[in-house]
């Protein structure tokens, strides 16, 4: 199925371009769906039953998992297969990206401050944590200036990759987690008046947008630390007729008033942190809330008893340039929010429905993730 644009801004792709792109698609769902599968028989029926008879036990952590699986034929196909399909994302946009890129460049500095605005440091500091690897395998990362001044390079390529690696589950606009967060506060906080919203890590502001529709006369700020997502961000913004205050900061410490937002919310950025970064976030976000404000951290972890599920983290880890997602699944939340300020009976760890997907079920608790689509710490202050 071909990725359609619903906005102006969103990178074309010719018959050939297209016909890659839709290879790449078919070739990831293969490597998922036929080889995927095979690789947990191969634990199963293998794998761990010869680390039993080895060491008289069955395996305490996905790290054990990884280094027993490492040797197998099988799960380097598998693993080679996978780290492929990631690589070709980006090999089959960015040339279509490129051969656009001076139009789209063209417009987004038309469509600049129609509605909302873009705040720009070109003195801030990328953090280690983000700068280190090339996250998910994204040539350069999100932040690095590839072409020239105003760089959009690394958000229009974001754009179309994302809905290719996640197959169009998050909707046409990719804003599921930020569609689906503000569901969940209407639903359980119907008597909360918002007027201010950040949204940390927003990238180019996929679910930032959401919010923009849930809380229509909210105003709406979101940071980043990628300036080529964030120029983007805020064309496609005006694109799609979204006022947005986009601001290049760290999340860690931000330049916003105390107590001057009701919510602060983020999709997918916890992983893409690091151990030390987290509790400095959460108690940034203590300090950003008004009494009564929310927090709301969304992301994918899923804390699974299962060994083998948890393997399947710590291959993104090791293998995809996510290096906290393991971690994230051992890090206690709870206590790094409530060493943040906030009061044990106000913080929250469940996982919510997605908007998008149908469930059967809305809210579950921690150990029944299998009710709910997306993880979710959030605190009221």
């Amino acid at each position: 199925m071909p990725v359609h644009a619903t906005h102006d801004m969103f990178p074309d792709a010719h018959h050939d371009e297209q016909a890659r792109q839709d290879f790449v698609r078919m070739f990831k769902l293969q490597v998922q769906g036929a080889f995927g599968p095979g690789n947990r028989v191969l634990y199963e029926k293998k794998v761990k039953p010869a680390f039993e008879r080895a060491t008289q036990r069955p395996p305490k952590s996905r790290s054990e998992v990884r280094k027993a699986m490492g040797h197998e034929p099988y799960n380097k196909m598998w693993s080679a297969l996978l780290r492929t399909s990631q690589e070709l994302l980006y090999e089959s946009v960015g040339p279509s990206v490129e051969r656009q890129l001076p139009a789209l460049q063209r417009r987004a500095k038309a469509y600049a401050g129609r509605r909302g605005t873009l705040t720009l440091d070109p003195a801030l500091k990328i953090p280690s944590y983000h700068a280190a690897v090339n996250i998910h395998c994204k040539p350069g990362g999100y932040h690095a200036e590839l072409h020239n001044d105003g760089d959009i390079y690394a958000g229009a390529e974001y754009d179309r990759t994302v809905h290719m690696y996640l197959m169009g589950a998050m909707g046409p606009n990719n804003d599921d987690f930020g569609r689906s967060a503000a569901k969940w506060l209407q639903r359980n906080h119907p008597e909360m008046s918002v007027d201010r919203v950040l949204d940390m890590g927003c990238t180019i502001g996929h679910s930032t947008l959401a919010w923009c529709d849930e809380y229509p006369d909210a105003e709406i700020h979101a940071i980043d630390v990628a300036a080529p997502c964030l120029r983007y961000a805020h064309a496609r913004a005006e694109a799609m007729k979204k006022t947005v205050h986009f601001h290049q900061m760290n999340a860690e410490h931000t330049s916003f008033e105390a107590g001057s937002f009701d919510v602060v919310v983020s999709h997918i950025m916890m992983h893409e942190t690091s151990t030390k970064a987290l509790p400095r976030i959460y108690k940034e976000c203590f300090r950003l809330l008004r009494p009564g404000g929310i927090m709301m951290h969304l992301d994918a972890r899923f804390v699974s008893a299962n060994i083998y599920d948890q393997y399947q983290q710590e291959w993104d880890a090791h293998y995809n340039n996510e290096p906290f997602f393991g971690t994230l699944c051992d890090t206690d939340l709870v206590a790094a929010a409530r060493h943040a300020g906030f009061a044990a009976d106000d913080i929250l760890e469940t996982y919510i429905p997605s908007h998008y997907k149908p469930r059967q079920g809305l809210e579950a608790p921690i150990n029944d993730a299998m009710k709910g689509d997306y993880f979710m710490l959030s605190a009221t202050r």
